[in-house]
């Protein structure tokens, strides 16, 4: 009972966080991935019932959501091509690199939505020093990687990834040096989850492809790598061990994080995806005129709700609390369904969808949302702290090697090269010699 429960509740989050990432896709980069890093976030904190959690609930979303977001500096479209190929050494490559992208994805998210967590007067985090430290990690491991020896993942793309690489190394050692431990294992945890949903992802976006169903495939592997994210984020979560922490919060270290995930995030969203240009683009399928007056209603909803949803958000959880601040779990279930809801309104406006059933995944996330909404209640997991186990991860590590050298076998006897693959590695052509 206590092992369905915990399986229930990763359930959970891996479809909101999997529906979020899927969502992401219209928007892309750092903040589609940060909103959809606070979600996640969010629903890690329901299910968990942790009323000293919910008190600090903006700061540890806030976390979660930077630290997802810094993923979507690296690029991966050639990745994604590499899996679409025919060698077997290209296609592998192509799944561990994924592996590698998602992988850092959910290790930097997970590590500083978990840090958040661990954050109390007892013990508290130096933000001042892991930004440092990061950014500093970020810089000169891009420098050295990428300037100086030339370990090139997608030439000619960005290799912003060695960025992102760097900003983990030094995330992990200030965890292990503050002993954060707690933490280290959810961002272990979520960046494993995350780095198979993405190869996995793209084993099924392949596959879908072959099969000529007509259907969104590179969605299902953007939700891939959500969903397994989740359920490493709430396993890593659940499985640590968590001192308890002050069920209240003072008004001034909630007022900037709280309007960092419900005005500035979706406003950057906004300011970047419902441009005019952008929305012509998008709505000519539709058969809609460049100044049909439909494109600026679009715009204008768009950020009606953002300034709606910021005003309520603002009322319900800061100007009427009193102070110190303190939240139930009845008002984490209005704010995780409503920051959610709000994104699939956005996605359902910048795609058309809301006149068109041309995109008929976008009603999907409506079906997710619903089926969330009624049962992610009804989680009572228990949290069964378990030790560090280095030494598993590296077997387990070696066992999704085994996995993905499978799943390339299955890839490159299952088609001829598609269109839009890349290749990485092979032979080059003769050189003809001089006649």
């Amino acid at each position: 009972m206590k092992n369905k429960q915990l399986y229930f509740a990763m359930l959970m989050v891996g479809m909101a966080l999997g529906t979020a990432w899927a969502i992401r896709g219209q928007f892309g980069h750092e903040h589609g991935a940060a909103w959809a890093g606070a979600i996640g976030s969010l629903s890690v904190l329901l299910v968990a019932k942790r009323a000293d959690w919910y008190a600090k609930v903006f700061a540890a979303t806030l976390a979660g959501a930077i630290g997802w977001g810094l993923g979507g500096l690296a690029s991966y479209g050639i990745v994604v091509g590499y899996g679409r190929g025919i060698e077997f050494v290209n296609v592998y490559y192509g799944l561990l690199m994924l592996f590698v992208i998602g992988g850092l994805y959910g290790f930097v998210g997970g590590g500083l939505f978990g840090l958040a967590l661990e954050n109390s007067a007892a013990k508290p985090v130096k933000w001042h020093e892991v930004i440092i430290e990061m950014v500093v990690g970020a810089i000169v491991f891009y420098f050295f990687m990428i300037e100086e020896f030339e370990w090139r993942m997608t030439p000619p793309r960005s290799e912003m990834w060695a960025a992102c690489f760097g900003s983990a190394v030094a995330l992990t050692w200030y965890l292990v040096r503050n002993k954060h431990y707690s933490a280290l294992r959810v961002a272990v945890f979520t960046g494993l989850g995350g780095g198979f949903g993405f190869g996995f992802g793209n084993f099924l976006q392949v596959l879908g492809h072959v099969s000529g169903i007509k259907f969104n495939f590179w969605n299902v592997m953007e939700y891939s790598l959500g969903f397994f994210g989740g359920l490493g984020m709430t396993y890593g979560t659940l499985t640590s061990h968590w001192e308890k922490t002050d069920d209240a919060q003072p008004k001034s270290k909630v007022w900037f994080p709280l309007l960092m995930v419900v005005l500035v995030i979706p406003f950057i969203v906004w300011d970047q995806s419902f441009d005019l240009d952008r929305l012509q683009g998008i709505f000519s399928k539709l058969a809609l005129a460049e100044d049909s007056p439909v494109l600026v209603g679009v715009q204008w909803t768009s950020i009606g709700l953002v300034v709606a949803f910021t005003a309520f958000w603002w009322v319900r959880f800061y100007q009427n609390k009193p102070n110190p601040l303190a939240y139930s779990a009845n008002e984490i279930y209005t704010l995780f369904l409503g920051h959610w809801g709000l994104y699939v309104m956005f996605s359902l406006l910048v795609t058309g969808a809301f006149m068109s059933g041309y995109r008929i995944e976008q009603y999907l996330y409506i079906v997710n949302w619903v089926i969330v909404a009624l049962l992610i209640g009804k989680a009572q997991p228990e949290f069964s702290a378990k030790p560090l186990a280095p030494k598993k991860w590296g077997v387990n590590f070696g066992i999704l090697l085994v996995v993905f050298a499978f799943l390339t076998l299955i890839l490159i006897n299952s088609h001829d090269e598609l269109k839009n693959a890349q290749k990485r590695f092979g032979v080059p052509p003769p050189v003809e010699e001089a006649k």
